[in-house]
């Protein structure tokens, strides 16, 4: 396994855990995940780093699991980045064609790089541009300009912005466990990958990714990305308003959460209770399954209004043909998608990251707990960084050259050409490397 090169691995920096997942493609054009691991995460708030210590530890925790139980190596990885900081707009750019003359990619790829060229606010990045649709002269709704005749090119762009700072710290944290970030994903996209379909977005859909210290919100519709948000409330607050409603430690509230919780109070019997142990030299307490539950379902209404603000905010309710899709680990309370459809008003269903992959040898891989990481994988497979390789890394070509040093210069040069093309790779693992050449990957520090 370690001699694959085409492996691709992801890194999700959650708030409340890490998971380290290992995968390709395979001959069936999905993705086969090789491996994955998660371990808790202690240095994130609300999806933001702010002790690197502690996330580097984490991670350094999750890569060394990975690493043993499947018996691979990690170099690259790419990683996913959320956070409160995460905002977007919309911005529409235009460009004149030379008369008579057609579009070309070219037109296409300049006005897409002028996105980058807006102004921001100090401390701010582009951390990504989505194309919506073009309008040639005064045909809207063009989805593919390339090849059309006109004057005046018109394009529409979803930007998403992000602190600098926040960057700066994810990849430190990455570089300090000795790996090479290859890219970061917007966490919401990623997820979006990994459960939605194609014909979802065409007909209008929203998904919420449902974390530990955020609620991810991306609002799709003929089949392009509208809207992103990042809402600062997950299922962290509803752990919170548990421990302090019901008088329990932070371990027994999650396990009241998950356990016995209900986002529906009214359908929870008031004559069901659970004894939770008291602190030593303290009675046990008896907790009612329906007060636990209008606890959860109070904040959960309160992340729902969100949802909904953005929905509106959108301009595209009337739109969305196929209701909500809710994923992550805050999905999974019981009665969560009664709640979100009362609310609402839209039709709802639990996404699992599984129409994408192969999840016979990982079945947890499938769970909605991982939809980010899966989709981190998919989205890294279908927008690869090409990784040059060191020729050491092939003996057996770099032996041949050594033993036919009287070859003339011309000739040399036309074989470290054919060299360089060979070892450009898609893949971002590369196992069973001699120790002598590991000092190409040594760790490195960035300053913030």
């Amino acid at each position: 396994m370690n001699n694959q090169s085409n492996l691709i691995a992801a890194i999700d920096i959650g708030t409340t855990k890490i998971v380290a997942v290992v995968g390709h493609k395979d001959d069936n054009g999905k993705l086969h995940v090789v491996g994955i691991e998660k371990v808790p995460s202690t240095g994130v708030k609300r999806g933001v780093v702010l002790n690197i210590e502690s996330t580097v530890s984490a991670i350094k925790d999750v890569v060394f699991n990975l690493e043993s139980k499947y018996g691979i190596k990690l170099y690259d990885v790419y990683v996913g980045i959320a956070g409160q900081h995460i905002k977007s707009l919309q911005n529409r750019g235009y460009r004149y064609i030379e008369t008579n003359l057609e579009i070309t990619q070219f037109d296409v790829d300049h006005l897409y790089k002028d996105n980058y060229k807006i102004p921001l606010e100090a401390g701010e990045n582009i951390l990504h541009v989505f194309p919506q649709d073009y309008v040639v002269d005064n045909e809207t709704g063009v989805k593919n300009p390339v090849g059309m005749s006109g004057r005046r090119l018109e394009g529409n762009y979803h930007v998403v912005l992000g602190r600098i700072a926040s960057v700066n710290n994810i990849e430190k944290c990455i570089n300090r466990v000795g790996l090479k970030l290859n890219q970061l994903f917007l966490e919401p996209m990623a997820s979006a990958r990994a459960v939605l379909t194609e014909e979802e977005k065409e007909a209008g859909v929203v998904l919420v990714d449902i974390g530990g210290g955020t609620t991810d919100v991306a609002i799709f519709y003929d089949g392009v990305i509208q809207h992103t948000a990042v809402i600062p409330f997950g299922g962290n607050v509803v752990t919170s308003d548990v421990k302090e409603g019901c008088a329990v430690l932070q371990k027994q509230a999650e396990s009241l959460k998950t356990q016995f919780g209900s986002a529906l109070g009214d359908l929870e019997r008031e004559d069901m209770v659970v004894t939770i142990p008291g602190i030593e030299g303290w009675e046990p307490k008896e907790i009612s399954f329906k007060s636990l539950s209008y606890i959860i379902q109070a904040r959960m209404e309160e992340i729902i209004d969100y949802v909904i603000y953005q929905i509106e905010a959108s301009k595209l309710y009337d739109k969305l043909g196929a209701g909500i899709v809710i994923t992550g680990g805050g999905a999974l309370l019981k009665n969560l998608s009664q709640l979100v459809k009362y609310r609402t008003g839209l039709e709802v269903r639990l996404g699992l990251p599984n129409k994408y992959i192969n999840t016979q040898e990982v079945e947890e891989a499938g769970k909605p707990m991982y939809s980010t990481s899966i989709g981190l994988l998919l989205t890294a497979i279908e927008n690869p960084v090409k990784s040059v390789v060191e020729q050491e890394l092939f003996p057996g070509e770099f032996e041949e050259e050594v033993e036919k040093p009287q070859k003339s210069s011309s000739v040399k040069k036309e074989k470290e050409k054919k060299k360089k093309d060979k070892t450009e790779y898609t893949g971002d693992l590369f196992g069973n490397i001699k120790k002598t050449f590991a000092g190409i990957f040594d760790e490195k520090d960035v300053e913030m």
